[in-house]
């Protein structure tokens, strides 16, 4: 008999998620939820004359909740436009083994789903967290194959988590799940192309596979049925879009969910760039170069964080956010990489395009042999008088393994509050948000979106 993996997918998430669930990773998914609403809020606000035109043009209305934008969309509509807001900042959260932002797409769908629901706090919490199991076991099965062929993950396996996770929400049984994951995985896209070309899409791909994971949750109402297997039949979703899965790291036991696995971004800038730029920052805090001075500046690190990052033409903010030179240059002038560090009077700034232009980055081989597990980079300064500083970081501020404090999570979120003009908004959600779960007010967290 022909094993299903999709089944089995549905069985392990189940117990993952109706089994013991730890007060850590309650907690953990409520400090998810709130970097979530802080990028969410600050990237509504950057674009947000482009997001209403959006808008204006679909021409529908609803109940759910526009983070950041005071008025109210359909659920669907909701789905997107939160799951593209929430990645334009670059500074959401996610998981290094999967290679994919897991709070843009999955969060997105959850709260869309739920606005329309009766359901408790602790019920919202536990959609995340089967949301982020989903989309990063899948994730995990699947690579390095699956970015090797130019898939971006957070569109792709984000559209399962996104469904899991709403499905979960909305209160589906396991035939119900099963029926989303059938459906999402046939709407499951994104491609890595749109980081080229200085694309301002790649949010696209996360606010599709929200709204197609918020949508495919829906339609398991339907009672149509899907195939049987649609993660590990023979055209199904593993073996298009990777080789298969590896089906230990799919379904295999572990101590840990995957929520508790996630990074937070306290730069602005692609996940593959932090090592360097926190590398950057600490060789101008201990030895302050002048950038006159610099002959040449080699960043060495793995493989993976090579291609599609070693640019020197920046061709506006996405593509400077995806660039480790451009990366480095600003946080080594700035000492900060911040999203005012990818502003147009930045990407115009002759010193760093000049600092940029000096920047080489190559693959170490040990480094790629470690990775993903280690993210590092290795960075070396060469001054003109023959002068070398050297300066490796193997877990990036962010990572489990050296984790953002509380207050440094705080006052990301506060700050990005700031760029939002929401300073007493982000007051009330963070006082509501260290209550008790069961003492969670939903219908007044909604209001404060």
């Amino acid at each position: 008999m022909i094993e299903n993996i999709t089944d089995k997918y549905v069985e392990y998430l189940l117990d993952k998620i109706e089994g013991d669930i730890p007060q850590s990773v309650y907690k953990q998914a409520k400090i998810c939820l709130l970097d979530y609403i802080g990028v969410t809020f600050s990237g509504a606000s950057r674009i947000s004359e482009e997001i209403n035109n959006y808008i204006k043009y679909m021409g529908t209305s609803g109940n759910a909740a526009l983070i950041g934008m005071d008025r109210k969309c359909g659920m669907l509509e909701a789905a997107f436009v939160n799951g593209f807001n929430a990645h334009v900042m670059e500074l959401d959260d996610g998981h290094q083994f999967g290679m994919m932002h897991l709070a843009a797409p999955v969060i997105s769908a959850v709260l869309a789903a739920a606005d329309a629901q009766n359901v408790s706090f602790e019920r919202l919490l536990k959609s995340i967290i089967a949301g982020y199991e989903a989309a990063a076991r899948l994730a995990v099965s699947i690579q390095p194959e699956h970015k090797k062929r130019g898939y971006h993950t957070a569109g792709t396996c984000g559209t399962i988590g996104a469904a899991v996770g709403a499905a979960y929400v909305m209160g589906l049984d396991k035939e119900g799940i099963k029926a989303a994951i059938s459906a999402a995985g046939t709407s499951a896209a994104g491609i890595l192309e749109i980081q080229e070309d200085g694309s301002l899409l790649k949010p696209y791909n996360t606010g599709n596979a929200a709204v197609s994971g918020a949508n495919a949750a829906l339609f398991a109402l339907t009672g149509f049925c899907g195939p049987d297997d649609i993660i590990g039949g023979e055209r199904g979703f593993s073996n298009i879009f990777a080789n298969g899965s590896d089906i230990d790291k799919l379904v295999g036991a572990e101590d840990y969910f995957e929520i508790e696995r996630v990074y937070l971004k306290p730069y602005a800038a692609c996940r593959h760039c932090h090592s360097a730029i926190e590398a950057a920052v600490i060789l101008k805090t201990e030895n302050n170069i002048d950038i006159n001075e610099i002959e040449e500046i080699i960043i060495e690190t793995y493989k993976l964080a090579v291609k599609g990052h070693d640019h020197t033409r920046i061709k506006g903010a996405s593509s400077a956010k995806l660039s480790i030179p451009y990366s480095v240059a600003v946080a080594y002038i700035s000492k900060e990489c911040g999203p005012d560090a990818f502003d147009n009077d930045k990407l115009i700034n002759e010193d760093i395009l000049t600092l940029t232009n000096k920047v080489k980055v190559i693959e170490n081989d040990e480094f790629s042999s470690l990775s993903p597990a280690m993210r590092i980079a290795k960075v070396t300064i060469m001054d003109k008088k023959g002068f070398s500083y050297s300066k490796r970081v193997d877990y990036a501020k962010g990572d489990p393994k050296n984790p953002m404090t509380m207050s440094e999570t705080e006052a990301k979120f506060n700050n990005l509050m700031i760029l939002a003009n929401k300073e007493t908004v982000a007051k009330k959600i963070v006082a509501l948000l260290k209550e008790d779960i069961n003492s969670v007010n939903i219908v007044k967290l909604f209001e404060l979106l």
